[in-house]
């Protein structure tokens, strides 16, 4: 009777702990899944001034390359960690000398994008920088439809033709709802053409 017992008592103990290694097995899973579920942040911005209005693919003017540097100060700290995991760039000289010293700072290549397909931007930054920081450089014309385009709940605002001075933070969380930030930095917009002399 009593080795009844004790075998019944040893075979209850042994379920109980395996039940206690399956949960514990089943956490630690979920744990690393939804670690690896996190949150992408994409940091977007137009280019900084160009150096003329008229020229196919102008270069950065004296203001534009102190705005990519004051960029670079802003965003080399993102992640106290690390800074912007991954760089993507149009493949104009304006959008990539706003992107470089950001590259260069922190040791990124500047990866290239088509500025009329929004959505393949999207997938590759989701399938290749999940839970990462993303900048992207754009245009006055393509930085609000990428706002929109990523999931922002309302639409951004048209960019002026003169005005370099805002920065969308775009969070994407892998469940829940898309939330966007705009701020400004560098020379604030006044509506007129920042100053072509170096400040």
């Amino acid at each position: 009777m009593q080795n009844a017992k004790a075998d019944i008592e040893g075979r209850s103990k042994r379920r109980r702990i395996q039940a206690i290694i399956i949960v514990t097995v089943i956490a630690i899973g979920l744990v690393r899944f939804f670690e690896s579920q996190a949150t992408t942040t994409i940091i977007l911005v137009r280019h900084a001034e160009k150096d003329s209005l008229t020229a196919e693919d102008p270069s950065l003017s004296p203001a534009g390359r102190h705005r990519a540097i004051e960029l670079a100060r802003l965003l080399v700290d993102a992640n106290v960690v690390t800074g912007v995991d991954a760089i993507y760039s149009t493949p104009f000289k304006r959008t990539l000398q706003t992107a470089l010293p950001v590259a260069t700072t922190l040791g990124l290549e500047m990866n290239r994008y088509d500025p009329h397909d929004n959505k393949a931007l999207l997938a590759t930054i989701l399938k290749n920088h999940k839970d990462k920081i993303v900048l992207v450089v754009g245009h006055s014309n393509t930085v609000p439809t990428l706002v929109s385009d990523f999931g922002a709940s309302k639409e951004a605002p048209p960019i002026a033709e003169f005005e370099y001075d805002n920065i969308y933070i775009v969070s994407i969380p892998w469940l829940g709802k898309t939330k966007t930030i705009r701020l400004r930095y560098g020379e604030p917009y006044t509506g007129e053409p920042a100053s072509t002399t170096e400040p």
